[in-house]
């Protein structure tokens, strides 16, 4: 070759039209376009399993005695690359599960451990989840002998549990049942900022009212689970942090004792470590090189291992004896006073003013040697907040009951993603029934399905009445963390029954009429309030010229008031439903991407969310009624109609205000129909509007229905576990 050919970095160039990097990617151009990833991600091509291989099953199979037997033997099993503290990895192993868990929030009940998703950025090179990927390979053995009898989602959230029982708590119970996913989330929205660890001010509208946070976010700044430890914006402060504490547990569906019991339980065991430079660690995983096999943070200058480590950067044990479970945490914060000082990388942390040597914890790797034990700011607030002082003085009063508290607390915190308890394996699960799992009494079966789709049929209701009451039901369920959902009827119960998006007068007429049917043929409500939405569909497609029966599966039970935290339900309320094409109030978010999130949250595929859109437009199941997008002359029907119209060009289209169109007849200029954008992005978007044609084309009519029918059962039955 020509030396004048040679580029820049000295490398021949070669062709290369493959997109395979993360720096542009063919969307780029359009930042403000519509991202339909959200409802493609793990697809099966993504996943080496194959179709047949069902985790729930497989985990059945496993020895548990054997893998809990294996995991105690490597809390003391001290490894020469990445030494365990005084020998004994329990307080790594409480982080790595902390870690997983604790990203979960109530608000879309996004985040948690149910996924292994602590494998994957972002959360694999989190600042605050340094060196978990360290306790990652320390399971690998065990992960590589059990095989795919045990999810990495399950093993890290077990190791945890295993952790606090070698450090000698009697933990609450442990359930399997979590299946990994392969590549990393692209559903969750973590924040705004461009920076890890930017200030906090981003995310609040006034940060000194820890209320005031973005949501659905929790964590206080990006890249951290909870609030910063050196205080608010790294300013200490115990009081302005105690407030942020109390906000952001709550967001993760914590209340003030149960986060008091995870602080000081959290902090019995372990270390903190920030004894060296930050500066002289290698990238994080993600950002590492090849040598580095995905392992990131490691001292390229000095040992960084043992009592050189940096992590947080705050260096210490909070006890006398961080591998041991005991009440040595409310020893030293109560009895001794304590003043801000540095780590030796330069973070805020607290010291006693004066301690006595024996209460001072040895060194992880010498214990002739004493170390000076500290306190975070989340820890001093504990103490300085006089609601968390009450709590943790009542917790040191009864040392049994800190206990019992804190591993109800674990339990909930490394559990709360899962669902209901049906989705829980194993011999390990405890048989109490915990409301914040939403128990759901089983439902009757053997009743006359045929004779209660008559009665039903002879309330008089409209198909859309029928259809929307359903809908609304069942819209609530989140895959997330698998609650809400039509089983339970709790749409009857507070709050939903009086959320506006379920038009409460409506509602009651319904549920009214449907009550009467259910105790004539002895169903649950639940069951007919489903099947109720199943007779308006099959009225639907016979207007429509098709005969279709719905499929139905009788065994839903009904939840009563006392099964339900209605005060954890509040976040699962819908201020948006473009199924239904309603908003309750105007918000900075476009209609559209608020589909878009309802649609993922309920498992929905573009095509499905596709399809569901046009069949309820041309049923007329519009909140209130409402006649935008219903593009039909025949509403009721369960016809394409709304392709069909909005693919025609004989028609354009016209904004009237406040997210509104005309849908006018180019030859005489007269307003055919009206629109709102949740109904014509679904011609606007490019790959909605491609979904659109395949239902607008004249041989669509049975696919549309078949396929309504499919998405529609999809979403009666998300919450069916036990059918699984």
């Amino acid at each position: 070759m020509d030396g004048n050919d040679i580029n820049p970095a000295g490398k021949c160039p070669v062709m290369h039209g493959g997109l395979t990097v993360m720096g542009q990617t063919v969307t780029d151009w359009w930042p403000n376009a519509l991202n339909l990833d959200i409802l493609h991600q793990h697809d099966a091509k993504s996943n080496p399993m194959g179709p047949d291989f069902d985790y729930r099953e497989e985990v059945k199979t496993l020895d548990v005695e054997a893998l809990k037997a294996d995991l105690r033997a490597l809390m003391t099993e001290s490894q020469d690359w990445w030494p365990a503290d005084w020998g004994s990895y329990v307080g790594m192993f409480a982080r790595v599960a902390w870690h997983a868990a604790g990203s979960y929030r109530l608000a879309d009940g996004r985040g948690g451990g149910g996924t292994g998703n602590q494998r994957f950025a972002p959360l694999n090179s989190w600042p605050d989840n340094v060196n978990t990927d360290k306790g990652r390979r320390l399971l690998w053995p065990i992960k590589k002998k059990y095989g795919n009898k045990i999810s990495w989602a399950d093993l890290m959230i077990l190791s945890g549990t295993i952790a606090y029982e070698v450090a000698g708590l009697k933990t609450f119970g442990f359930a399997f049942g979590r299946e990994d996913i392969w590549s990393p989330e692209k559903d969750t929205y973590w924040g705004a900022e461009k920076e890890w660890l930017a200030p906090s001010d981003a995310r609040y509208k006034d940060v000194s009212q820890p209320e005031t946070m973005e949501n659905p976010l929790a964590a206080v700044q990006m890249g951290l689970i909870y609030v910063n430890p050196e205080g608010v914006n790294g300013r200490s402060d115990p009081m302005a942090t105690a407030a942020q504490v109390r906000e952001t547990f709550a967001r993760m569906a914590m209340n003030d004792e149960e986060t008091a019991a995870l602080t000081a339980g959290g902090h019995t065991i372990g270390k903190s470590h920030g004894n060296g430079n930050a500066a002289d660690l290698s990238p994080e995983p993600e950002a590492a090189g090849p040598e580095y096999q995905g392992i990131g943070w490691m001292n390229t200058k000095g040992r960084g291992i043992g009592r050189d480590q940096v992590v947080s950067g705050i260096e210490g044990a909070w006890t006398t004896h961080p591998t041991q479970w005991d009440m040595g945490w409310f020893d030293m914060l109560f009895d001794h006073e304590w003043e801000l000082t540095k780590s030796p990388a330069g973070a805020n942390q607290w010291k006693p003013v004066s301690i006595a040597e024996e209460d001072m914890p040895v060194d992880v790797e010498d214990p002739s040697i004493r170390c000076m034990p500290m306190m975070t700011d989340a820890d001093m607030a504990m103490k300085v907040d006089p609601v968390y002082n009450a709590i943790c003085q009542k917790f040191r009063a009864d040392p049994v009951y800190f206990s019992e508290t804190f591993a109800r607390a674990w339990f909930k915190l490394t559990h709360r993603d899962m669902g209901p308890k049906v989705r829980y394996i194993g011999p390990d699960v405890p048989a109490e029934d915990l409301i914040w799992q939403d128990p759901i009494p089983a439902g009757p079966t053997g009743w006359d399905v045929e004779g209660a789709k008559a009665k039903i049929a002879a309330t008089g209701l409209t198909t859309a009445e029928l259809v929307a009451t359903a809908w609304d039901s069942a819209r609530t369920y989140r895959g997330s963390d698998m609650r809400g959902g039509a089983n339970g009827a709790r749409i009857r119960l507070a709050p939903q029954k009086d959320w506006a998006g379920n038009e409460p007068a409506r509602l009651a007429k319904v549920l009214g009429l449907l009550e009467g049917v259910a105790a004539q043929v002895g169903a649950s409500l639940a069951d007919i309030i489903v099947l109720a939405g199943n007779v308006g569909v099959e009225q639907a497609a016979r207007a429509a010229g098709v005969e279709v029966t719905v499929p139905f599966s009788p065994g839903r039970g009904d939840a009563t008031d006392e099964m339900t935290d209605a005060e954890s339900f509040e976040p699962l309320e819908p201020l948006a439903d473009g199924f239904r094409n309603w908003l309750k109030q105007d918000y900075v978010v476009s209609p559209e991407e608020m589909m878009l999130d309802r649609a993922q949250l309920m498992g929905l595929t573009a095509p499905e969310m596709v399809v569901l859109v046009g069949g309820m437009r041309a049923m007329g199941a519009n909140h209130g009624g409402a006649a935008h997008g219903v593009f039909t002359s025949r509403p009721g029907a369960l016809t394409n109609d709304f392709f069909v119209t909005l693919t025609d060009m004989v028609y354009s289209w016209k904004p009237t205000g406040e997210g509104l169109y005309a849908i006018v007849d180019r030859r005489d200029g007269q307003t055919k129909f009206t629109a709102t954008r949740a109904d014509l992005v679904f011609g606007s978007n490019s790959i909605l509007r491609a979904y659109a044609e395949v239902y607008a084309q004249d041989d669509a009519g049975p696919k549309f229905v078949k396929d309504f029918v499919a998405a529609w059962t999809k979403v009666m039955n998300a919450d069916r576990f036990d059918l699984a």
